[in-house]
């Protein structure tokens, strides 16, 4: 659905459905009409936003005994790979491994700074790393240029309007980036650019959660 604002501690992942019947289409169409740096500013003003509902959703919900509530299992999906005609992506084929999906967009500043980091971990750990990327609102031609300048190599799936994927998973703001285990919960999720220490925080979670099933 990254210079950056100051930087604050990540809300955990939201399950939470993206709105009644026919209101994802109208928000997505109503969305890919404005122009990049309206897209940009929507972007960001979503962003605080979403992080001050699930503050105040937890702090309505912290009273009584803590219990054990499983993450969120991530919504299954199948999309058009970017720049390679009548193939797909799917989550399905990646079943038992865990995964980092990066929700991204070529006229996204903060994408334009987030994308090469990623870029660089994955080549240093695409032996032990699955990352995907899902280029969001965005023509074919100039997400798969900006993926070439950026030096990705993981593969990266195309989300145009009406934005499907990204409204299933509540993104609202760009970019954001979801650690998956390997029974594809959301163990982690990062509203805004990621540093490589959320990188690194966000692979050891997904990884110890993956072996605790």
């Amino acid at each position: 659905m990254t210079q950056e604002p100051t930087r604050t501690q990540q809300p955990e992942p939201s399950s939470d459905p993206p709105g009644p019947p026919g209101s994802a289409r109208r928000a997505a169409g109503w969305f890919g009409g404005l122009s990049r740096g309206r897209k940009l500013a929507l972007t960001w003003s979503a962003s605080v936003l979403a992080v001050v509902v699930v503050l105040l959703a937890v702090g309505a919900t912290s009273g009584g005994s803590p219990k054990h509530v499983p993450p969120p299992r991530a919504q299954a999906f199948t999309l058009s790979e970017l720049g390679h005609p009548g193939q797909h992506i799917s989550l399905t084929q990646y079943a038992g491994h865990p995964l980092i999906l990066n929700f991204f967009a070529s006229w996204c500043e903060p994408c334009q700074r987030e994308t090469p980091l990623i870029a660089q971990f994955y080549r240093s750990h695409r032996h032990s790393v699955i990352i995907v990327g899902i280029d969001v609102n965005d023509t074919s031609s100039a997400g798969l240029a900006f993926a070439r300048k950026m030096g990705v190599a993981y593969p990266v799936a195309s989300d145009p309007a009406p934005m499907t994927m990204a409204l299933n998973y509540g993104v609202a703001a760009l970019p954001q980036t979801f650690f998956l285990n390997a029974q594809h919960r959301v163990v982690k999720r990062i509203i805004q650019a990621v540093t490589l220490a959320d990188l690194r925080r966000g692979v050891a979670i997904m990884t110890k959660q993956s072996a605790q099933g």
